[in-house]
């Protein structure tokens, strides 16, 4: 079994063996948000679900999973990596079995609470481990194979999802979960050593605090779900944007004050952890952007199925893949602001390359922009995790890979807002340009809609402007995507500028020191 002891800082079999147990947990856990996405309307219509609560499946999930994150450091301060994986992970997987087995949407809704709370956990704990269970030569390689793992997932998710929609029943959905989490956990309890509990923190905890977090979190969560509905200056998102506020107030100030805090938010005080966190929430806008449009596009533009829609995307995959021994390689050698700065440079290359696609956008097209994409962000992952948390001592570890992650989540929960806003916003206003460049007898307009001046001879009337509704609603969204990929471009440059206040960072990483 493995010790979480600096005695021997070797990474041996149990080591490895254990690692990837977690890393097969937050699989699971990242997979299932992708999967679920695909099949909303079978679930849907199974449970007699209304289309106006039919996005609370995924809400609920993500708020849970928001709250969870954070808590993280906490978990493993009291319970240490060891218990905090196999009990969240358990958990994981008899919500999973709950969620497989619901009768209605309360049930589903519940099951889904639990599963997105325990899924949080997952994934912080690995990040953490890379830096508590691995000496520092070991750590590049297991930081590839966790940040591998974190953006394979999402990609996986739609021809997972699709397999399963089309072969089996929804119910498999979850039940794909079991098997998996039974195997990572028993691998789990047998390569770790256990280690002392400190339950006694419990009793100091500031639970005022851990309640307004929480609140603000979920409040916050909404706020983005319903602004694209609703619109930004609605009285709904107001009032939740500004609950949010006062919440996280009241919480910072607790946090700061207090002698036993839930998470350490000092540490952004940090010039190397706070401008890592700056990058994870662009590279978090970014990645769970890019992983939202392409559904999107192929879906409502070119008409694909969930299956296909993955056999496309799995081009991203393939590229990540085959650029993880390298990024590996790079990441041992060359300086960390450098590789971040080739990284996210290039990764913006990618989604700039989206911004012109037409409505025959198809694999053909989108290949490149997706290796491009693949190959970088792997890069993009490991270069601000290296500076972000090398240089904390192994009691500020788990603090610092929840807030780490937490922000990669924010910016994802922001970035599909705003994508969410762009479309809905920018759709009509293209759809009225569109039709006013018809009217007016523009050739390039006419030729987009497979028009000649001789078939608007005499004006367009209100009948023939009807039939042209659909291929005006589809040029118009391919519009307005190509804003959201423009949008996902500039928030990765403009991130780079954290990198002014980096310093290098060499000092070997604490984190192979006793965890209590």
């Amino acid at each position: 079994m493995t010790p979480f002891s600096a005695d021997k800082p070797l990474a041996n079999l149990a080591t490895w063996a254990g690692f990837a147990a977690m890393c097969l947990g937050m699989f699971m856990a990242i997979l299932d948000i992708q999967v679920v996405v695909t099949s909303l309307a079978v679930i849907q219509e199974a449970l007699g679900i209304g289309a106006d609560r039919m996005s609370w499946i995924q809400t609920a999930y993500l708020i849970a999973e928001i709250i969870a994150i954070p808590l993280t450091g906490l978990f493993i301060r009291t319970l240490g990596i060891k218990r905090s994986f196999i009990i969240a992970l358990a958990v994981f997987t008899l919500a999973s079995i709950a969620c497989a087995v619901s009768f209605d949407f309360a049930s589903l809704i519940a099951a889904r609470v639990v599963q997105g709370f325990a899924g949080g956990v997952l994934i912080p704990l690995v990040f953490a481990a890379v830096f508590l269970l691995f000496p520092r030569e070991s750590q590049p390689l297991a930081t590839t194979i966790a940040g591998m793992v974190a953006v394979l997932a999402p990609t996986l998710g739609p021809i997972v999802g699709g397999w399963i929609t089309e072969t089996t029943s929804w119910h498999w959905l979850f039940l794909i979960n079991v098997l998996p989490g039974l195997i990572a956990i028993a691998v789990a309890a047998l390569s770790f050593a256990s280690e002392p509990r400190d339950l006694g923190r419990l009793r100091h905890l500031d639970w005022l605090a851990l309640i307004c977090l929480a609140l603000a979190l979920a409040a916050f969560e909404i706020a983005l779900k319903q602004a694209p509905d609703d619109g930004w200056l609605s009285g709904t998102v107001l009032g939740l944007l500004a609950a949010t506020a006062i919440l996280a107030g009241f919480f910072i100030r607790r946090t700061l004050l207090g002698s036993a805090p839930v998470v350490d938010i000092r540490l952004l005080g940090r010039r190397n952890f706070a401008a890592g966190c700056i990058l994870s929430f662009a590279l978090g806008a970014a990645l769970f952007g890019m992983v939202y449009l392409m559904p999107v596009f192929l879906s409502f533009v070119r008409g694909h199925g969930p299956l296909r829609i993955g056999e496309i995307m799995l081009v991203t995959g393939a590229a990540q893949l085959l650029m993880a021994p390298l990024a590996v390689q790079l990441e041992k050698y060359v300086d960390a602001r450098f590789l971040t700065v080739i990284g996210f440079t290039v990764f913006a290359i990618g989604l700039a390359l989206s911004m012109g696609q037409s409505a025959d956008t198809d694999y053909n097209e989108m290949f490149w922009p997706q290796v491009i994409r693949g190959a970088s962000v792997m890069l993009c992952l490991l270069a601000p995790t290296h500076i972000a948390l090398v240089g904390l001592a192994s009691h500020e570890i788990g603090d610092g890979s929840s807030l780490f992650n937490m922000m990669r989540n924010l910016g994802g929960a922001i970035g599909i807002s705003l994508i969410d806003t762009v479309m809905f916003s920018r759709g009509p206003q293209y759809a009225e340009i569109l039709t006013d460049k018809l009217k007016a007898g523009d050739p390039a307009t006419l030729d987009l809609f497979g028009l000649t001046p001789q078939d608007i001879e005499g004006g367009l009337d209100s009948m023939r402007l009807l039939d042209l509704v659909p291929d005006l609603e589809k040029q118009s969204l391919v519009m307005s995507i190509n804003d959201a990929w423009m949008i996902l471009a500039a928030i990765v440059i403009v991130a780079l500028a954290a990198l002014l206040f980096v310093r290098k960072a060499d000092s070997p990483s604490p984190g192979i020191a006793p965890l209590h």
